[in-house]
Order: structure tokens, then C-alpha cells, then sequence
């Protein structure tokens, strides 16, 4: 992938797992949202292939690429919820634009999303009236109101204090696993990548640097993940910590 003359991606290859949550990590300029928006279909590739369970997106009709974008949800940087839209309108938007179902079976649908991110009750409220993490909770809930086979979230944690964060991250992981969900999340969160990073891939400068799950990433002696992850001097000491007692457990 390309700008101008300038390239962006290099010879990325990678496979997001079903029922786990993907992570995709690297510092600023990395690639991250280009990758991101690529494999959601706001970006083109100048060449390569995006499957989505075998079917070239790049090469589909508009009817095809249709059926697709249904099984497809999407978590927002910002929620980028409709103001002018109560939580219950944004949550049922999805199904407006995409099925022929009745009222009550969309109503059904909103009111099982909100209790499942824990919601229940806001539905006439708008988003100035709920809190920033309440409206990641909608954004979750728009997301999966169509039952998506992919959910795709752009740094979720975005604004969000630290409990917060954790909450949302759990979030994602329990409805990942319920569903069977291939999530992939750009992030640059270190508690994510910690603690739900099933499938972690590091970007650097275009290229993959490193690939692995949050159990390889304390033990790894790749030079890039141990700059991006272990800037922190909390996480140098984890680091080393773990590196003592695994020399010890070989004793």
C-alpha cells in the first residue's frame, strides 16, 4: 500500500484467528490504521489479497461486497455516535440499513445488545447524556447488533481511564469468545496487549516485526517489541522479573 510515491505497507502477511482477539500494535506511523482501514475496505491495496473466509474483497461485486459488510462490525476510535440520535436509534441504524426485519424484532434486537454491554435502560437517552465509556458501551452494541462474523475495533480505549479501559477490553474478549468473533483491534494500549493479546502482530515501519501471543511477549528477545512494549520502566522490572524466575524454574 502506497501514498503517492511513498510506501505505507510492505509484504504483510497475516492471519486473524476466529473466536480470538487479534491485536494489531506499533508506534505512531507504524501502518497500524492503514492496515486497519484496509481490511474494513475504506482503503484499496495497490495489489495483494484480503480474504474474508476465503473471498477476495478486492475483487467482489457490489452485491457481494453487500454480504460481506453485514457479517462485518465496527468499533470506532471516537463511539461516532449520531448526535441528533437517541442510543436506541444509533444501536438499531445497522439493521435499518441492512434488513427487512419488523420494529419489534429490531427493539428485541437493540434491547438484548444494551443488556449485554451492560446498558440496559438508556434507550431514549442521547450520547451527551452518557458517559464516554458508556458510549464505547453503545459503540459495542451498534457493532454487534447484525451478529457480525468480523468485528474490527480501532483503539478502544481511546479517552477512557485506566478502569475503564479494562472493562471495555473485557468486553470485547467475553463477546469475542461467545460468538466465535475474528476481532482485530488497533491498539496501543499496554494492558490490551497484556491481557487479551491472543494473536498479536507488531508493525514497524510498514513491515511485520514480530508476531506472537501476550505468553511470548515477556520472553522475547526481538529488538523492536522490546522497545515498543518495554518504554515503560514498570514493565522493564515485569520483564525481568519473569525472565529471573523462568532461570530459576531451570535450576
Amino acid at each position: 500500500m502506497s501514498f503517492g510515491d511513498t510506501p505505507i505497507l510492505r509484504g504483510i502477511t497475516a492471519t486473524f484467528e476466529r473466536g480470538k482477539t487479534n491485536l494489531i500494535i506499533g508506534q505512531s506511523g507504524a501502518g497500524k490504521t492503514v492496515l486497519l482501514k484496509l481490511l474494513v475496505g475504506l482503503l484499496e491495496p495497490v495489489q495483494g489479497q484480503i480474504l474474508y473466509d476465503g473471498r477476495d474483497v478486492t475483487h467482489l461485486t457490489q452485491k457481494e461486497i453487500r454480504t460481506v459488510r453485514m457479517e462485518v462490525g465496527m468499533l470506532f476510535q471516537g463511539s461516532a455516535l449520531f448526535d441528533f440520535m437517541t442510543v436506541e436509534e444509533n444501536i438499531r441504524f445497522p439493521l435499518d440499513m441492512f434488513t427487512n426485519w419488523t420494529k419489534k424484532e429490531k427493539v428485541d434486537r437493540v434491547n438484548y445488545c444494551l443488556e449485554r454491554v451492560n446498558l440496559e435502560g438508556v434507550n431514549d437517552k442521547f450520547p451527551s447524556e452518557v458517559s464516554g465509556g458508556m458510549q464505547k458501551r453503545v459503540g459495542i452494541a451498534r457493532a454487534i447488533v447484525l451478529k457480525p462474523k468480523f468485528l474490527f475495533c480501532d483503539e478502544p480505549n481511546s479517552g477512557l481511564d485506566p478502569k475503564t479501559s479494562i472493562l471495555i477490553d473485557d468486553l470485547i474478549h467475553s463477546i469475542t469468545m461467545e460468538n466465535n468473533i475474528t476481532t482485530v483491534i488497533n491498539t496501543h494500549d499496554m494492558n490490551s496487549v497484556m491481557e487479551i493479546g491472543e494473536n498479536i502482530i507488531l508493525l514497524n515501519k510498514g513491515e511485520i516485526a514480530w508476531h506472537g501471543s501476550a505468553n511470548d511477549v515477556l520472553s522475547s528477545t526481538n529488538d523492536y517489541l522490546q522497545e515498543f512494549i518495554f518504554a515503560s520502566p514498570f514493565l522493564q522490572r515485569l520483564r525481568q522479573a519473569a525472565l529471573d524466575q523462568e532461570s530459576k524454574d531451570k535450576r
